[in-house]
């Protein structure tokens, strides 16, 4: 039915509904239907009516008027009337507003007239395009107020209308940018929201309108265009969303809908996602930014940059302002953001886009890189929820270990898949703690179970959201992950290929199968390539290179996690992906990360730690193994019907790598070492006993593995077809694989083969060296640098407790094991080098033959590696290189020389002997000679098959040959130096000689083949020339030497001899080739020289003393030219050959005195000094006999003196006591011989003697400095000073002067030293009798010339400091004893006694001498000498014995004795005014002296009191001496105006503090200040003194300290008129000291009586009191020495004192002319004496006599006078010795 046909029944239907209530619309519609049946039968099929404006009219007023009359069924009759009409295109557009009008007052009746409306107005719309403005805005009004409708059904129908409608708005703007007919009048200027202006088309217009008013109401904003209040925003997203969707290309070409993109949308968007989360409008705010990140990348670049930051935040967790917002965003919001994200990773473009424009600029944000951080972050916060796979820890190993027994991630292959090569994140690190409780959690992730059935950003029609899976939003990471991945392979694998292609045909050549990586660097300046291919690459490279730690950490955990198969795929893929892109664009560290992440996952350590816990289960019984099965290396069972392995995933992993690696094979580089070494684990897994061919094992299904879990547990190592990374994983077809790999390395070009071969022989060293460091593990400490690395791998409880020593420090690869089947790599060195055997013929060495062979070499010459790893390289050195070398080296002579030189030159390391065996285990020295003879052999077949061809390399031969000799016997440092085990242990046995009487079977072997070469080479001697000819003749020396005697005797008897005559022929034959074989005879006659230094003593002396002998007995008759061979052909070899031996082969190190008893090692040592010592002698008479004769007029004698010095010289720093005492005296022989040299040769003579000089200062400086390594005996520190006496006497016997006082000082330095010198081992007794060494070196002291200026000095120096060695130099030396058999430690002590007792008046005899001489007082000579003496004199008894039976004189005494004659003589010298001696050292001088007094006087004599009554008062009168001395030879002096007040005031206190009788109780030694005064006030004061009843502790010697109280009395009295100003000054300075000592006497016995009473007090001080009293009483000062001695410069007024002043008082004028009384002291004591006096108590009293001290003659001093026998003594009583001095002062007031 038409259009038309349906509108004619409409219009009869509304006629027939109104014809009773509504006539007027009948009629209307009556007329209508008249207009419409007189249409033309032509217009009746027409879908388009065409009538006029009237009649069109009249048509439309019956619909109008029906609308308006609220009849629900009338206007639904005229809606669908006006539908057709529209449809018929009825109705003009100047009746829309009618219509519109109408529609709208019909909105208010039912659904059905609602639903109506909105089709009308679809078909308004749609049928009239030339609608715009107001009218359409009107139009859409309607829809939206019925979308406003609370019916579901109006709702939803008006949504959609509206969305038609909105489409078809948009639509026109396409139609009319296609049409480009749009007038200018019919553009309209808007301003846009930037301010800008812009001139539109209507539909433009319209379009712009409808747009800007959506996101203006979505943001709750009025519109503009639409009059609505308010639109839901869930509604205007959608409407936007659509409009984006389908016309994003329009939004693109005009500017004024991207700004309103910019300025409306998107900061509503960016509101949105940033308020309190809703999820509808979030929901669909996420669905319009994904499609402007989608769509608009590039137009909106920092809308784009925004939206992805907040996206990747949201995901994230993280907020830039409001942390707490995005803390309570729910989970569904990172899951929409996710699913964004997830659309943005497939579009690899789009990701490139976001790198280009954001990430590659400077100071742009990272979004690329956050984007992988936030992906790593997510995959990693929750692993309990994914699960750990069982089969990434392989099959039959335990899966529960604890954390302290999981192996050590920095070391081994743990699971801690984080930390791959130490350069990704730690997340999984982090969080795989908890493996134990993850491991059978019901956990995973897989498509089936992980994923939503409708992704939740598609639930539009849900208002809250959905319920989603916990594990959704890591499946969605993963899938972003993989994604990321899968987008650098599909954009580099494609233009690689292009461009090796490309590169390939350019070149001419086939395509390389293995081609190298690109330099992105050169990519920009190559032409041949687009530039977008430049870009793309950059691009990816730089993506790689940025974010590849956080794919690596994110992928290595998830990879570990409960992935289903096709996910587990995925992320393999990933793996390769992301390997193989940046292998191909030169990123060599993502490229090597990614691979041993692979590798870590496809050798897991524990299957490799397993593997021979598992392998050495024994056999158990039923019983047993019901109870228990095999262990682990962690401790835990494996099921003995299971050995460890690896799982199908573990295989997928190896099977990637290989492939990677395969693909990148051109170049990996250094990077092989890795791969390589993942090989290796796996042939070590895949080969190990118990392994099955194919791993069809019964693992656990993963819940994450979906159906295919679930479905084979009895099988699920089935891989399912549809993934083929998962098809061939069985241990078959890996190895294939391998072995293919390994076949490919033909394909490789020599850069790249050389790097292959390289990361193979490290890998094969690394095994080594593990394998080496197992063996010695036993005797590493606990804390070595692999320690830690083995106990990592250990496997506690598995009954191997050792085996953290043998395991590898990678992989974990077990050593036995190893031992077993050899080293894989070099294993593989072998196939691969037979494979490409042309390389290392016809190519450069640095291809293939440098690496190959310096590998082998260093593995076979390694001494700790295990014996069957050397003998394998060995094998594949010889068998599987150089023998087939021979066969391939061509016709070429140039090609043929390289390849013998090559080829003998490696040869020549592997038969050369270790250079350095010290420390060699015996097991290892013999592989090594099983290596050599391996070589021996090679070399022998290369001989026999073709020696001929030889061109070069006979002196490599003739090396080999040679080589072979080296004794395999311990060297002698290895003999002599006990090894750690035996140090400090007394061994059962001697330790073997140096040859055994058995020899080596092994070096007897290398020796016996060795020499049938030799053999083969000497039936040929006419083909070799004279260098070869010498190598041969050096060659057969060597074999004559050897242990064979048939060996040796064939040597040294038949070839020597054979070659001798070849010689001998050729000599005869004559010719310019004479004298060269000559010289060859010569050598081989030296050869014979070569058994002095042979390591069996009979023969070496037998040698040395042949020729010796033989020299002596011709020497005379032989000419200048043969001396000159003598010396520097033999003398001098000999000599440095056995010096040599001596230096390598220390004997006498203290840590062989334990063994000296065993004889083996002495006797070695005893031997070689032995040879020495008479080579040495022999030498010293060879000098001695032919120096004046032949050797001084040689033209090379200086040289050869030189030689010869140096040699003594070294003897002397580095041998032992014999052969150093031997070169010692050989010296002073040949210096005595040149005493007797002509006149000739007299400035030879002089060299001699100056660079025998030089010599022993050199060795001075080694005696000062004690650098030998061995003490020096007495014998030789003796030959030493006699070297330097004959060096003196010759140098006196030619100059007839002495040294100068350099070379005497220097001199002086070395003698003290030697005298000095504490570390020999045994000594001479010297304190009765001086020893050797003290005699001779006493003895050249004294034979030093005096007269010599400055000599008296120096000489005196030296002996002042010889006088103290007693007391500063004495020590004790143990020394070994034999008593009854028994060794026995005895202390011998070296005193230096009788060199002091020798030099004590020695040196006063000198200092007499030249006591007249200035110089010794001004240069510190005199006080050098005083301080000297003043040791033993402060000493006194603490001096040691001067005899070992007392008849000596002490040495205090005979110090004492000295000093004091010593300082008579000074001080009488002193006195003179014109000695030219300065104040400095006369003030020095006198420090001295009263150093020396003070110090014998206040010695202690505790010691005195062990003695007798009878030695007591010997030794008091002995020290009266000092007393005497002080009063004649220093107090008369010693007021010199020279000498500081200072000195007398400290020697006043000297002698106060002598003159002490018992302990003090109150004051100490502090309590007196610099000058010997009290530190309390001049006036003493008894306040405060506190008495006591205790008995005093009284000192010994009384009667001396009485001396030294008079004394003290005598110098501050004026009782000697003589130098009364020298006097005067004395007393001044003494009388304070003076008057403290008599204070102290007097306080303390008031303050004792006081509490005493009628307690009497102790003799002595009784005694003390009366004496001081009668004393005071009988002094007489000099007038105002008082008060002198009071004021501030005593010294000053000592003579003469200043007048009274007139303003003094009387009382003032009293005092003053007390303290300048002669008895001012009484004056001063004046308090105490009138105490004393009125003490009511009896007072001490004493019997004095009176004659006792006398003063003698001024000249004498004070003398001990005989008291005669009449003289009576007389009772004195304090009270009446206080009067008496009370009456003086009386007295002096008369």
């Amino acid at each position: 039915m038409s259009s038309l046909a349906l509108l004619t029944s409409d219009l009869q239907s509304l006629s027939s509904e109104t014809k009773r209530k509504h006539p007027d619309i009948r009629d209307a519609s009556e007329k209508a239907l008249g207009i419409v049946r007189s249409l033309p039968a032509s217009e009746q099929s027409s879908t388009k009516l065409k009538v006029g404006d009237a009649e069109a009219e009249e048509l439309l007023k019956p619909i109008l008027m029906g609308c308006a009359s609220k009849n629900a069924k009338v206007t639904a009759i005229c809606l669908s009337c006006l539908q057709r009409m529209l449809t018929l295109r009825a109705v003009p557009l100047s009746s829309v507003p009618s219509m519109l009008h109408a529609m709208n007052e019909c909105m208010i009746q039912g659904v059905d007239i609602q639903l109506r409306i909105l089709q009308t107005l679809l078909s308004l719309i749609t049928n009239f395009r030339s609608l715009h403005g107001r009218l359409l805005g009107d139009a859409l009004i309607i829809c939206f107020k019925m979308q406003e409708s609370r019916i579901a059904v109006v709702s939803s129908t008006a949504a959609a209308t509206l969305r038609q409608i909105v489409m078809f708005i948009i639509d026109k703007v396409v139609e009319e940018d296609r049409n480009d007919k749009v007038e200018t009048i019919q553009l309209t200027e808007i301003i846009l929201p930037d301010d800008s202006k812009v001139s539109l088309g209507p539909s433009a217009v319209d379009a712009y309108s409808v747009v800007e008013d959506l996101c203006l109401l979505a943001n709750t904003e009025k519109p503009h265009f639409l009059k609505l209040g308010s639109l839901p925003k869930t509604f205007a997203l959608e409407l936007i969303e659509s409009v984006l969707t389908n016309y994003h290309d329009l939004f693109r070409k005009h500017t004024e809908l991207l700004i309103l993109l910019r300025h409306h949308l998107c900061p509503l968007l960016l509101k949105l996602l940033s308020d309190k989360p809703v999820f509808p409008l979030i929901l669909r705010s996420a669905r319009v930014v994904f499609l402007l990140l989608k769509q608009f990348a590039d137009e909106l670049p920092m809308e784009v940059e925004v939206f992805l930051s907040l996206l990747i935040r949201i995901v994230g967790g993280e907020s830039e302002s409001d942390s707490s917002s995005f803390a309570s965003r729910p989970p569904w919001m990172r899951v929409i953001a996710m699913e964004i994200i997830r659309g943005l990773c497939n579009d690899a473009q789009l990701m490139r886009q976001v790198w280009e424009r954001f990430d590659s600029v400077e100071g742009g944000t990272r979004l690329f890189g956050s984007l992988i951080s936030v992906l790593n972050r997510l995959m990693t916060e929750k692993p309990v929820l994914l699960g750990v796979s069982s089969q990434m820890f392989g099959v039959g190993v335990s899966s529960h270990h604890s954390d302290d027994k999981m192996p050590s991630t920095a070391t081994g292959y743990s699971f801690d898949v984080g930390s791959v090569a130490g350069m990704v994140a730690n997340a999984a690190s982090a969080t795989m703690t908890n493996v134990v409780g993850m491991m059978n959690a019901d956990h995973g992730l897989s498509l089936v179970g992980s994923a939503m059935k409708l992704q939740c950003i598609d639930q539009l029609d849900k208002a809250d959201s959905p319920p989603i899976p916990e594990a959704y939003i890591y499946l969605l990471g993963f899938q972003c992950l993989v994604s990321i991945c899968e987008g650098f392979a599909s954009a580099t694998v494609p233009l690689f290929n292009t461009i090796v292609v490309q590169r390939s045909r350019a070149a001419g050549e086939a395509t390389l199968k293995a081609p190298s990586a690109l330099d992105i660097s050169k990519l920009a300046t190559d032409d041949t390539i687009s530039s977008s291919t430049k870009q793309v690459l950059q691009s990816v490279h730089d993506m790689i290179e940025n974010g590849w730690p956080g794919l690596l950490a994110a992928l290595s955990f998830v990879v570990a996690t409960n992935l289903s198969d096709s996910l587990f795929a995925d992320a393999l893929q990933s793996y390769l992906n992301v390997a193989n892109a940046s292998g191909m664009l030169g990123l060599t560290i993502p490229r090597d990360a990614f691979l041993t992440s692979l590798a870590k996952f496809a050798i897991p350590s524990r299957v490799v730690s397993s593997i021979e816990a598992y392998s050495y289960v024994e056999p158990a019984t039923p019983r047993v193994a019901s109870s228990s099965g095999p262990s682990s290396s962690d401790g835990s069972t494996i099921s003995g019907a299971q050995a460890p392995g690896l799982s199908e995933r573990n295989l997928a992993c190896l099977k990637i790598l290989v492939t990677s690696a395969m693909f990148l094979a051109g170049s990996l580089g250094a990077s092989w070492f890795d791969i390589l070494e993942t090989l290796q684990n796996a042939d070590y897994v895949l080969t190990s006993k118990g392994q099955r061919p194919t791993v069809k094992q019964n693992v656990p299904p993963s819940p994450g593995q979906g159906t295919r879990s679930t479905s084979s547990n009895t099988a699920p190592s089935a891989a399912q077809p549809h993934i083929p990374l998962l098809v061939d994983l069985d241990a078959e077809s890996v190895q294939r694989l391998i072995q293919r790999f390994f076949d490919s390395s033909k394909n490789l070009d020599d850069n790249a083969f050389h790097d292959f071969v390289s990361a193979l022989c490290r890998l094969s060293s690394e095994m080594i060296k593990m394998q080496s460091s197992s063996e010695t593990a036993i005797l590493s400490p606990v804390g070595s640098e692999h320690d830690s690395d083995r106990r990592s791998l250990s496997a506690p409880g598995s009954g191997h407790q050792d085996s953290a020593a043998h395991r590898r420090r990678i992989s974990g690869i077990h050593l036995p094991r190893t031992l077993r089947g050899g080293d894989f790599g070099i294993n593989k060195l072998g196939s691969v080098s037979r494979l490409n055997i042309v390389r290392f013929t016809h190519r450069s060495p640095d291809v293939a033959w440098n690496v190959v062979t310096a590998h082998l070499l260093d593995v076979l010459r390694n001494s700790s590696a295990p014996h069957s790893i050397r003998i394998q390289a060995a094998h594949t050195l010889d068998n599987d290189l150089l023998l087939l070398i021979p066969r391939n080296w061509g016709s070429s002579e140039e090609r043929r020389s390289a390849i013998q030189h090559l080829l003998l030159n490696v040869l020549e390391k592997q038969v050369a002997p270790d250079s350095d065996s010290s420390g060699i285990s015996v097991s290892s020295n013999a592989t090594l000679t099983d290596i050599r003879k391996l070589g021996q052999e090679t070399l022998h077949q290369i001989l026999q098959s073709a020696g001929h061809t030889i061109i070069v390399g006979w002196d490599v031969v003739f090396n080999m040959l040679s080589g072979a000799c080296e004794p395999s016997t311990p060297r002698m440092e290895q003999i002599v130096s006990s090894p750690p085990s035996v140090q400090g242990k007394r061994l059962s046995k001697p330790p073997p000689l140096p040859f055994a009487s058995v020899p080596d079977k092994g070096s007897t072997a290398l020796v016996r083949v060795a020499f049938q070469s030799l053999t083969l080479v000497c039936d040929s001697l006419s083909t070799l020339s004279p260098e070869h000819l010498r190598l041969c003749i050096s060659t057969l020396g060597r074999f004559g030497r050897q242990m064979d005697t048939n060996i040796a005797l064939t040597a040294a008897g038949s070839l020597l001899w054979g070659v001798s005559d070849s010689l001998q022929a050729k000599r005869k034959e004559g010719g310019q080739m004479e004298a060269e074989y000559n010289s060859l005879w010569m050598f081989l006659l030296l050869e014979v020289l070569g058994l002095c230094t042979d390591l069996r003593p009979e023969v070496r002396v037998g040698a040395i003393q042949t020729l010796f002998r033989t020299l002596q007995l011709y020497g005379s008759t032989l000419s200048l030219d043969t001396w000159e061979d003598v010396l520097w052909k033999v003398t001098f070899p000999l000599l440095d050959s056995i010096s040599q031996v001596a230096i390598d082969n220390p004997v006498a190190s203290p840590q062989q005195v334990e063994t000296a008893s065993l004889g083996a090692i002495p006797e070695q040592g005893q031997a070689w000094d032995e040879s020495k010592t008479l080579a040495l002698q022999s030498i010293g008479s060879i000098f001695n006999d032919f120096l004046i004769s032949k050797i001084i007029h040689l033209e090379s004698f200086e040289r050869g003196w030189d030689t010869f010095v140096n040699h003594i010289k070294q003897s002397f720093l580095a041998d032992s006591a014999g052969p150093c005492t031997a070169a010692l005296r050989c010296l002073e022989r040949a210096v005595h011989a040149a005493q007797h040299a002509p006149e000739d040769s007299a400035e030879k003579v002089v060299i001699l003697s100056e660079k025998s000089w030089l010599a022993c200062d050199d060795m001075g400086d080694t005696l000062q400095e004690k650098k030998r390594s061995s003490p020096f005996d007495q014998e030789c520190l003796l030959a030493y000073v006699d070297v330097m006496r004959a060096i003196r006497g010759l140098t006196l016997s030619r100059n007839k002067q002495e040294w100068a006082l350099e070379r005497l000082s220097r001199l002086l330095t070395i003698v003290k030293a030697t005298i000095t010198y504490s570390e020999s081992p045994t000594y001479r007794p010297d304190v009765d009798n001086l020893s050797p060494v003290q005699s001779a070196v006493i003895s050249l002291v004294s034979d030093i010339d005096l007269t010599v200026p400055g000599s008296p000095s120096l000489v005196m120096r030296d002996l002042s400091s010889f006088v103290t060695l007693p007391f500063a130099a004495a020590f004790e030396v143990q020394r070994e004893v034999e008593i009854a058999g028994d060794a026995q430690q005895r202390i011998q002590r070296v005193t230096y006694i009788a060199v002091a007792k020798k030099v004590m008046p020695l040196l006063v005899d000198i200092f007499l001498r030249f006591e007249s001489s200035a110089g010794i007082f001004e240069d510190e000579t005199v006080e050098s000498i005083l301080a000297s003496y003043c040791v033993p004199m402060k000493l006194k008894y603490e001096c040691p014995p001067s005899s070992k039976g007392g008849r000596d004189l002490p040495l205090w005494k005979t110090a004492t004795s000295c000093f004091l004659r010593i300082v008579h003589v000074c001080s009488m010298q002193l006195r003179k005014t014109d000695t030219g001696v300065s104040d400095a050292r006369v003030e020095g001088i006198w420090r001295q002296i009263v150093e020396g007094f003070s110090g014998a006087i206040l010695a202690d004599c505790h010691h005195e009191e062990l003695l007798s009554q009878e030695e007591r008062d010997a030794a008091e009168l002995f020290d009266f001496a000092l007393i005497a001395a002080i009063e004649s030879d220093v107090v008369p002096y010693i007021g010199d105006s020279r000498v500081a007040d200072n000195l007398t005031t400290q020697l006043a206190s000297v002698l106060r503090r002598g003159s002490m009788l018992y302990h003090d109780r109150d004051t100490n030694s502090e309590d007196f200040d610099a000058d010997g005064l009290q530190s309390e006030s001049p006036r003493s004061s008894l306040s405060g003194l506190t008495g006591s009843t205790a008995v005093e502790r009284v000192l010994p010697r009384e009667r001396f300290a009485f001396w030294c109280l008079d004394l003290l009395f005598s110098i501050s009295s004026d009782s000697k008129k003589d130098d009364e100003p020298l006097r005067r000054r004395i007393a001044t300075l003494s009388l304070r000291t003076l008057l403290d000592r008599c204070n102290k006497t007097l306080a303390d016995y008031l303050a004792d009586q006081s509490i005493r009473g009628n307690y009497p007090l102790s003799r002595i001080r009784e005694e003390e009191l009366v004496h001081v009293l009668r004393k005071l009483l009988t002094l007489r000062l000099w007038s105002g020495t008082l008060w002198a001695a009071f004021s501030d410069s005593p010294s000053q007024f000592a003579s003469e004192q200043p007048g009274f002043t007139s303003t003094l008082t009387p009382g003032q004028a009293l005092a003053e002319a007390g303290k300048r009384s002669g008895i001012a002291h009484l004056f001063h004591f004046y308090g105490p004496l009138c105490q004393i006096v009125a003490i009511p108590q009896r007072l001490p009293t004493a019997w004095v006599a009176l004659d006792i001290l006398k003063p003698s003659t001024p000249s004498h001093g004070m003398e001990i006078v005989a008291v005669p026998k009449d003289t009576k003594d007389e009772e004195l009583d304090a009270r009446r010795l206080a009067s008496a001095c009370l009456e003086e002062i009386g007295k002096e007031f008369k």
